[in-house]
């Protein structure tokens, strides 16, 4: 058999039983193993058979597998002698030693006997002299003892006759406690010898005592002494044999009574709680900290629990109810004053006030656990803290955003929509800032009830933020009207200048949106990464607390809506303008145009108050007007062509005829233009989608009325004054000459006799708007 095949285990077991049969006194005893007879392994047992064994080495083995058997057997025999040899070394040098260590013992034993002979003689040399000496001195002794024992007897004879005055004495000091010490200890005198030798002396310590149990009664039910002074009076009672279980309720509701002194107080905080509304003063509330007065009272109360559990031992269920009470109220005026909003500091401090109180009441009563019993409700306040906190954090991005609501004249000077901008981009970033500051102190605070709960907190502050974000989301959309419940929010919409006020305050959501999506959030990612890492409490199954991709998405999709229903809600308003104004004619008896319409400076005025708004909230954009020259002449509207220029010569019947045919035909060689783009968060972008939609729904009221030649007229008049002071507002000339050139299609083809207004009269009446605007308003240039 190979080497490889027998393991470096089995060569160790058979060279220890080799070495085992080697020592072993009876060879019989040596293990055999009948089991392995005819197999490779006989060779260690003691009936090993050489002839067989090399038989079947012979027929299992081929020659190059027997020389390599031969070199392991040499190899083990040759270490078998050197472990044999060691052991004779080692052995020789045991027997060497023992020998040594006999004829050391023999050599100190010379002489020890004669020694101890000596020293028996010493002991009953001095036994006899001490006996002698005793002798001597017992008669002595036992007169002295007798003295004493007469001495102690007199003494307490004397205790005895002077008791009654001894008491009447600790009356008069009021040391009751000496007084029952004194009295019980002459209760054994008393019940031996009470009624005959100390007949009279135990009457008058009875009167004594009768009187010490009244006035103990009264101490225990007065109102004026403190708890301990009634626990210390209950225990001198029941020392006395009175009755003191009927006291157990009285006393316990006085416990009860007690409970209302250590509460933390709210006296302190009245004369701000109205000032916790303003920003300015929030935060700033006086919380009172642990003294050396209050720590007094809880210890006198703790003292008060112990004294009470020493007189009733089966109280104890009621005592860990009292204590779990106090904890509890804690916390009730802890939630109170998280309502009021406090800052972290003064969280803090309550927070190590009920710690100091729990670690008093829990060193005199640890079977309550007030630990773990108070760092469970501490997590349900540090939770409504942090809930709190968010809270009232929305809240102060509401007011800030409620600052648009203000009166025309402070609008066009203050700019309130910019201001209320800055203001809510404020309340969000260093507002949150400031959050996290206060959070952050909740973990480096080493006081006992947070050491728990930090991987708590963590995950509730990512939560917290995940949970605001969302909450914001839907207040910006509360706010702007976009659901239902808008109606909370009513104060903002009242009156006339109402709508102007929604419409900005829509404006101003939607930048802010932008602002949280790309500035906010990651600063306070950043920020939540560096402080507030790690967490793991609520487990991994349930994903990570804060997602700052996901609130990235909402308010960048929030943007995108908020600033589309900015451009509807100013679209619609202008719309209205334009519905009254086509609307209320009567088109088909138009008379002939004089003047531009008034709608006209409405629509402008309309533009203005739009481009006041979004140039307090919306950056300029990149200067690209889109001009008609640029589209090689292809936006030209069918009154511009120059098929129709070269016509205006003709007859007035003539031009009406042709006026459908060359608008169709002028179509078919107009590259098509983009009108609808993606809006941008732009002036120019906002502007110009609003003008673009002005435009199209201009055009579509068109299409509902019949007009006349007077009618087609004022129309033509109108769009033509508006086509300077819109290209000069928007970014995209061509597309709104386009849209200004549909309009006069469609009125054209809405038209009984459309004829137009010849240039050189057109062009009088509208230098005639001109002189006319210029006059009313001097500074306009």
């Amino acid at each position: 058999m190979a080497t490889d095949d027998v393991p470096l285990d089995d060569k160790a077991k058979r060279m220890r039983d080799l070495l085992s049969s080697f020592y072993s006194p009876d060879p019989s005893s040596t293990p055999n193993a009948p089991s392995k007879y005819g197999t490779l392994d006989a060779i260690n047992t003691t009936s090993f058979e050489p002839d067989q064994y090399m038989n079947l080495l012979v027929q299992k083995s081929n020659l190059e597998a027997l020389l390599q058997r031969h070199v392991e057997m040499a190899a083990e025999i040759k270490n078998l002698d050197t472990d044999l040899q060691m052991l004779v070394y080692e052995n020789y040098n045991k027997f060497i030693s023992a020998t040594d260590a006999i004829k050391r013992m023999k050599s100190n034993i010379v002489g020890m006997e004669a020694n101890m002979e000596h020293l028996l003689d010493k002991i009953v040399s001095v036994q006899s002299r001490s006996d002698g000496v005793n002798i001597s001195l017992f008669e002595k002794r036992e007169h002295i003892e007798k003295l004493h024992r007469t001495r102690n007897l007199l003494r307490k004879v004397q205790f005895i006759y002077d008791l009654p005055a001894r008491l009447g004495k600790c009356i008069k000091s009021e040391t009751y406690a000496d007084a029952v010490k004194f009295y019980t200890g002459a209760m054994p005198i008393f019940k031996a010898y009470g009624d005959s030798s100390f007949q009279d002396c135990k009457r008058a310590s009875e009167e004594v005592v009768a009187i010490i149990v009244k006035n103990l009664q009264g101490k225990l039910f007065s109102d004026s002494e403190s708890i301990q002074a009634r626990a210390e009076a209950a225990v001198l009672l029941k020392q006395l044999d009175f009755p003191v279980d009927s006291l157990q309720a009285k006393l316990l509701e006085k416990l009860e009574q007690s409970l209302g002194d250590l509460q933390i107080k709210t006296d302190e905080t009245e004369n701000v709680s109205a000032e916790s509304n303003d920003p300015s003063k929030q935060g700033k509330i006086s919380i009172p900290i642990p003294t050396m007065a209050r720590e007094a009272s809880v210890r006198e109360f703790a003292e008060a629990i112990c004294a009470y559990r020493v007189i009733f031992p089966d109280s104890e269920r009621q005592l860990i109810t009292l204590a779990q009470d106090l904890v509890i109220k804690h916390f009730e005026t802890t939630e109170q004053y998280v309502k009021r909003r406090i800052s972290s500091a003064n969280f803090l401090g309550v927070l190590r006030t009920i710690w100091t109180d729990v670690l008093l009441m829990d060193e005199v009563l640890r079977e309550a656990v007030l630990p773990d019993f108070s760092l469970e409700a501490a997590q349900v306040g540090v939770k409504q803290y942090v809930s709190c906190t968010f809270t009232y954090l929305l809240q102060d991005i509401s007011d800030a955003l409620l600052k648009v609501n203000v009166s025309p004249k402070e609008a066009a000077e203050e700019r309130p929509l910019q201001v209320a901008l800055e203001a809510s981009k404020k309340a969000v970033l260093q507002g949150s800032m400031d959050v996290l500051l206060d959070f952050r102190q909740l973990l480096d605070d080493d006081v006992g009830l947070l050491v728990k709960p930090r991987d708590f907190i963590i995950d509730w502050v990512q939560e917290g933020f995940q949970d605001f974000f969302r909450a914001l989301d839907d207040h910006f959309l509360l706010l702007s009207g976009r659901n239902n419940s808008s109606s909370q929010d009513q104060g903002l919409t009242e009156g006339a200048h109402g709508e102007k006020v929604l419409a900005g305050l829509v404006l101003v959501l939607a930048q802010l949106s932008v602002f949280i999506e790309q500035t906010a959030i990651p600063r306070i990612t950043e920020e939540i990464a560096a402080s507030f890492s790690g967490g793991g409490a609520r487990g991994i199954e349930n994903g990570p607390a804060f997602v700052p991709g996901e609130i990235c998405r909402i308010f960048r999709s929030a943007g995108e809506k908020l600033l589309h229903h900015y451009i509807n809600t100013r679209t619609q308003r202008v719309s209205t303008l334009l519905r009254k104004r086509f609307t209320t004619p009567n088109w088909v008896k138009h008379k002939e145009p004089r003047e531009v319409h008034m709608f006209v400076d409405l629509f402008l005025q309309e533009l203005k108050a739009i481009g006041s708004e979004v140039k307090q909230i919306l950056p300029q954009g990149l200067l690209r007007k889109h001009l008609r020259s640029d589209s090689n002449g292809s936006t030209t509207s069918s009154r511009s062509n120059p098929l129709r220029d070269d016509k205006l010569s003709r007859s007035n019947t003539q031009r009406a005829r042709s006026q459908l045919l060359e608008t169709h035909l002028a179509k078919l060689f107009k590259q098509k233009v983009e009108i609808f783009t993606k809006v941008e968060y732009t002036q120019e972008s906002v502007v110009t989608t609003i003008v673009k939609l002005c435009l199209k729904s201009l055009q579509e009221f068109i299409r509902l009325q019949t007009l006349n030649r007077s009618g087609f007229q004022q129309i033509q008049l109108d769009i033509q004054f508006l086509r300077t002071p819109l290209n000069e507002t928007v970014e995209d000339e061509a597309a709104i000459d386009f849209l200004l050139d549909e309009v006069i299609v469609a009125a054209s083809e809405r038209c009984l006799d459309p004829i137009p207004l010849e240039p050189p009269i057109l062009d009088r009446l509208i230098q005639a708007k001109l002189a006319k605007s210029k006059e009313q308003n001097p500074n306009t240039p």
